[in-house]
């Protein structure tokens, strides 16, 4: 019996589902945060779901499987965030190993 992979999912804006679904925005950020930091640190994903806002369950159109590769710390500054620097973990999205389902 395969066991279910363990997914990470990830609802994100529109504008951004279709820069990392066309391959032009390569990570996910969320900020450094005790819910983010139990969510990631020392956790183990096989994939991670990438969803268009909240689509129903049968909705494939909206949502987007890829392998998990893992995710860096880093300190940005984006508009998303405000205009001051902020310590963000960048999930790794996309690749040309992309899951269909």
């Amino acid at each position: 019996m395969n066991a279910k992979p363990r997914r990470l999912t990830l609802a994100v804006k529109g504008e951004y589902f279709d820069q990392i679904a066309c391959g032009e925005k390569p990570e996910e950020y969320r900020l450094v945060t005790a819910y983010w930091t139990k969510r990631l640190v020392g956790r183990a994903y096989d994939e991670v779901e990438i969803t268009r806002g909240y689509p129903p369950a049968g909705d494939q159109s909206r949502r987007l499987v890829f392998p998990w590769r893992g995710y860096a710390c880093r300190q940005i500054t984006h508009p998303h965030f405000g205009s001051s620097p902020v310590d963000v973990f960048a999930i790794r999205v996309g690749s040309a190993d992309a899951i269909t389902e």
